[in-house]
């Protein structure tokens, strides 16, 4: 089964809130997902306390680097997808769980300082490749961008990177109130309403294109290239095609 994992040096750059949606969007297409907490700061295992999860989407926590690759090995045997959420630090459990992934997402936000780090992320996953000898897929993807305004800034890192040959997710993560409202509130995505916060609409829809284009890559299918900065058509992407 299909391990993706979330690897960045950097806190904030997104990292667990992207490791969330995209649980959230595989598991409403029926699947079954497994979510492994491997961040010492646990986000996801308290989010998922307050969370009332369906019964096909469950976080495990993870204890230390002894049990990591354990805990991939038998989520994989028994979940459709594993989504591993690393700690923000290089260390032998990132070193061992990037080992195991079919998809690294290295989450960076718009700015210099998260593209030297996502570098650093991109030169452990070509270590993990040279010492396990199998190709180990990742991608960039840009997080907490905004929906109206593409800043030079973010333009010009993501050309470099290009230009480095990092594969970049066409897909940008929005910065979307629903986003936090997952962790302030205790719901899913799909549990939020007009109650807890606006355009929820919008943000299902860019989390599920998010989704869609992590699984053709793990499928190794082609990735469409939607033209809008919103990343997406008004039609709902179909992940379960996928999934």
């Amino acid at each position: 089964m299909p391990i993706i994992v979330f690897a960045s040096s950097k806190g904030g750059a997104g990292k667990s809130t992207s490791a969330c949606l995209l649980a959230n969007a595989l598991a409403n297409t029926g699947a079954n997902v497994t979510v492994i907490d491997a961040d010492p700061n646990r986000p996801l295992t308290r989010w998922a306390s307050h969370a009332k999860l369906p019964d096909n989407l469950k976080v495990v926590t993870n204890k230390d680097e002894s049990t990591i690759l354990a805990e991939i090995k038998e989520s994989a045997a028994n979940s459709e997808f594993v989504i591993v959420d690393l700690e923000g630090v290089a260390s032998v459990t990132v070193s061992y769980a990037i080992s195991r992934a079919n998809l690294v997402v290295i989450p960076v936000q718009g700015s210099h300082l998260d593209a030297v780090e996502a570098a650093k992320a991109v030169r452990l996953v070509r270590n993990q490749e040279e010492a396990f000898e199998r190709k180990i897929p990742f991608a960039i993807l840009f997080t907490r961008t905004s929906p109206a305004i593409r800043g030079r800034t973010l333009a010009s890192i993501e050309q470099n990177f290009k230009e480095a040959g990092y594969p970049v997710f066409t897909t940008q993560l929005l910065e979307r109130e629903a986003y936090k409202a997952i962790f302030s509130c205790g719901k899913t995505l799909y549990q939020l309403t007009s109650s807890h916060s606006s355009n929820i609409d919008k943000a299902v829809r860019n989390s599920e294109q998010f989704a869609l284009e992590s699984i053709r890559i793990v499928r190794g299918l082609p990735v469409e290239h939607p033209d809008s900065l919103d990343h997406g058509q008004d039609d709902k992407p179909n992940v379960a095609e996928i999934a």
